[in-house]
């Protein structure tokens, strides 16, 4: 089967000689079609100059880009099957909704009576009936970004980018377009790209996730496979929070070299099988989950006195006292168990 789009060893170099930076470097990459695939990663990372290669509008210095099997490294935006929806919207506040979700039709010289049908038909799509006749000023954030989606639907891309289109919503709003988004992209069958510094939308709304970093992709994975398997350290950083252990106290505690442990993974109980003993250092509630951290023992085997561990473990709120009513107090002498499956060694 052809992917959606492919990247063959795509790179884009900005400026030359001694200021020149590499912004995207050497990447490969597949997307099937009818996937829902993120690019997740920090601000510099590459991915939105990854989107934009794809749809055109930044050009690579090497490498191929491929929509559909076809090669479009050098082809015009406007000629190639995709279509982008951004952060800021870009609706024209002149218009109403109505012909600013059918403009690239208008564009494209479709009769007026039947861009309005079809425009009105992609309105009821993403929940907006009846809002045809107004301008986007009369309109929430979350509704606008409902009707930027709309316009970019209505000439039928095979693939959608979506740059960052949630992120200048508040948490809530947030939150109800990623399942509205991703209802959408299950109904309708199209290719979504989606890029996101959020590593709470990447794991919620994707298919598999590309992880960037500085310009590279560091893992591919399913949501799953990146967060439980982390195949770099920047990766196990990076999505979710993790205890990251090194040297002596790593192989102390997990018999690897290098290891990473997730928190909610770790649990508070009695000396019998508890894997490390140590003291609270740090108390957070965050209303689901209490966040607990531990300073270990010096006398923990493998663990120097003058670099004291330091482990984070996210306990559920109404478990945090372990039975006691309460969470852990500052200072507290206490005892950390895990499962040997929670730890997972890092390359």
């Amino acid at each position: 089967m052809t992917a959606a789009v492919t990247l063959d060893g795509v790179s884009c170099t900005f400026g030359h000689g001694a200021g020149a930076v590499r912004a995207v470097d050497a990447v490969d990459l597949a997307i099937e079609a009818g996937e829902f695939f993120t690019l997740l990663g920090p601000s510099g990372s590459g991915k939105t100059t990854v989107l934009r290669m794809i749809g055109g509008f930044t050009l690579p210095t090497a490498g191929r880009v491929l929509i559909g099997g076809a090669d479009v490294t050098r082809t015009p935006p406007y000629a190639r099957a995709v279509n982008t929806v951004f952060q800021d919207y870009a609706l024209f506040p002149h218009m109403s909704i109505r012909d600013n979700v059918a403009y690239p039709l208008m564009v494209r010289k479709v009769a007026k009576a039947e861009r309005h049908v079809r425009a009105d038909d992609l309105l009821a799509l993403v929940q907006l009936p009846g809002v045809g006749d107004r301008r986007p000023g009369q309109l929430s954030g979350g509704q606008r970004q409902r009707v930027a989606l709309a316009r970019a639907l209505i000439s039928e891309p095979q693939v959608l980018l979506l740059d960052e289109p949630l992120g200048a919503l508040d948490l809530k709003l947030r939150e109800q377009m990623q399942s509205e988004l991703k209802a959408l992209q299950r109904r309708l069958g199209i290719t979504f790209l989606f890029i996101t510094h959020d590593q709470h939308e990447a794991l919620s709304m994707s298919d598999r996730i590309g992880i960037f970093n500085a310009g590279r992709l560091e893992q591919v994975g399913t949501p799953q496979a990146v967060y439980d398997a982390p195949a770099t350290r920047f990766v196990a950083h990076f999505v979710g929070a993790a205890n990251v252990l090194e040297g002596d106290a790593a192989r102390a505690l997990t018999g690897h070299a290098q290891a990473m442990l997730r928190p909610e993974r770790i649990t508070l109980g009695g000396t019998a099988g508890a894997r490390a003993a140590g003291t609270v250092a740090e108390v957070q509630y965050f209303g689901a989950f209490t966040r607990v951290k531990v300073d270990l023992a010096p006398e923990a085997p493998g663990v120097p006195a003058t670099r004291p561990t330091r482990l984070q473990a996210d306990l559920p709120s109404f478990a945090a006292g372990q039975g006691r009513g309460a969470a852990p107090r500052l200072g507290e002498a206490v005892h950390l168990h895990w499962d040997s499956a929670a730890m997972h060694a890092l390359a």
